[in-house]
């Protein structure tokens, strides 16, 4: 077998992966790069950029059918499922190519391919044909769709979002387990482009909301496109020919109903790809289901006694923050602490915010009104505002005035501290508040910024002037006729 050394390892080459090789570099010309599977980031390949280029097709689809409460009206509207997916794959394709050009530019020498797994703390056998041995290394592996036994029942009609993109054309029916982020985008963009779904869920979760009013708003909008039961009650799935039967107790009535499919799609979830790395001959601590306890702040892996390990956790891998943001993020961090090991430094966490490309969109910035209420000693310390987007100028000018924002505070300081939005564009919003939470600022200083009109922005003007007054910090805001026009 061949031996090699380097001064960093990194396992994965996906958007954590190629972070932290970036990164480490500028320690040492000795950095490995080392890819098991296949080329281009989740994000990429499977993720973000197909399913959006999805929703493009659904939202167009529906904006042509909702056309004639503008007054203009389109006949005999037809979705080609055969051409939709076809150019999903076509840009997905080429998204993954750019990706794949960014590795090509890596030196032959430092790019590696093959399974990798430890054989002691600091030595990793790259297939059967390499032994490398790295002062420190970074797991960025990414991960992979998982589902509960139960959905083994479908056999072969159980598919993930990463196959879906694969179809040759759209089906006549989808089952979708899962309301979370993935099965809310793909399950509306699904019913827009004509197929008749049911999402079944087993929490009561919807998306990323823990705010019930969010989360209660949410599941009534769903639900007059498409059947969402958040907390379904499934007595059996079974194969039935070349579809699915599903029984379940309809919501509501409780009333005993089967429904048959073409496939069941499982959205309920990814696990890290640690599996095949012999973590145990690492000798790190691992939790329950085989992560490795790390320091959030510097990725260092801990070890069976406690310690500081040579080892660094990155990205899907770690399950903190599966998003591609966050996994660059963090592969920076991992990269610049490996490279730099012993030494190691905390790196820099920015605000951590989600976006849901459903229709309305959902957003979450910063805490959730349960963290806040936990660490502030419960309710009277936690203010909140709220503002709907039913009656907001700019959301009526377009038709899509549904939806409601809540804001959160801290009482007797006025910091922002989070937000969970629903409504048209709040990726913009979003951003907004991420932006004003990394100032650390106060709800009556983020009053004093400009507001145009009219904008969806006045509708977050809604939300902080009834946070404001609900703070009680000062005289409240006086609403001068000038201020503002119709709809603010």
């Amino acid at each position: 077998m061949q031996e090699c050394d380097v001064d960093v390892a990194i396992i994965g080459a996906g958007t954590a992966g190629l972070s932290a090789w970036q990164t480490a570099r500028h320690y040492s010309d000795r950095v490995a790069l080392i890819e098991g599977g296949e080329p281009g980031t989740t994000c990429a390949r499977v993720g973000c950029m197909p399913s959006k280029l999805l929703i493009a097709a659904a939202e167009t689809a529906h904006q042509v059918r909702e056309a004639a409460g503008f007054g203009i009206h389109a006949e005999n509207v037809r979705v080609d499922g055969r051409a939709v997916l076809a150019r999903v794959r076509q840009q997905r394709d080429r998204f993954v190519e750019s990706v794949f050009d960014s590795m090509q530019r890596i030196e032959p020498a430092n790019r590696l391919s093959g399974h990798a797994r430890f054989e002691d703390p600091q030595t990793l056998l790259v297939g059967d044909q390499l032994r490398l041995h790295a002062r420190s290394v970074v797991i960025a592996t990414g991960s992979r769709p998982h589902w509960p036994d139960m959905l083994e029942a479908a056999g072969g009609r159980l598919v993930t979002s990463d196959d879906i993109f694969e179809w040759q054309d759209l089906p006549e029916s989808v089952a979708v387990f899962g309301p979370g982020i993935i099965g809310l985008e793909l399950s509306q963009a699904l019913h827009r482009l004509g197929v008749r779904l049911r999402v079944f869920g087993k929490s009561g979760s919807i998306g990323p909301f823990q705010d019930e009013a969010l989360r209660d708003y949410a599941d009534r909008t769903f639900n007059e496109s498409f059947h969402l039961d958040p907390a379904a009650k499934v007595e059996a799935i079974e194969r039935d020919g070349d579809r699915v039967a599903i029984s379940f107790l309809e919501r509501g009535s409780g009333k005993r109903l089967t429904e048959r499919f073409d496939y069941l799609l499982a959205a309920t979830g990814r696990r890290p790809n640690l599996d095949r790395l012999d973590l145990e001959k690492a000798g790190l601590r691992l939790d329950d289901k085989g992560v490795p306890h790390y320091n959030p702040f510097t990725l260092q892996c801990q070890t069976t006694a406690g310690q500081g390990s040579a080892i660094f956790i990155a990205g899907d891998a770690n399950q903190e923050r599966p998003l591609l943001h966050e996994a660059n993020q963090q592969g920076r961090i991992a990269g610049d602490n490996a490279g730099r090991y012993p030494d190691r430094r905390a790196g820099r966490r920015v605000t951590p915010f989600s976006i849901v490309f459903t229709d309305p969109q959902m957003a979450t910035i910063g805490h959730s009104r349960r963290e806040l209420e936990r660490q502030l000693g419960g309710c009277s310390g936690v203010a909140v505002g709220e503002a709907s987007f039913e009656d907001q100028g700019r959301a009526v000018v377009m038709r899509r005035n549904r939806g409601l924002m809540r804001l959160y505070a801290e009482h007797g300081t006025g910091q922002f501290l989070g937000a969970e939005l629903f409504g048209p564009h709040v990726e913009h919003l979003a951003h907004l508040l991420a932006w004003a939470m990394e100032q650390r600022s106060e709800v009556n200083r983020m009053l004093e910024m400009p507001f145009y009109h009219p904008v969806l922005e006045e509708g977050l003007r809604s939300a902080l002037r009834d946070l404001s007054a609900n703070l009680q910090q000062g005289p409240a805001i006086a609403e001068r006729c000038m201020e503002f026009g119709p709809g603010g």
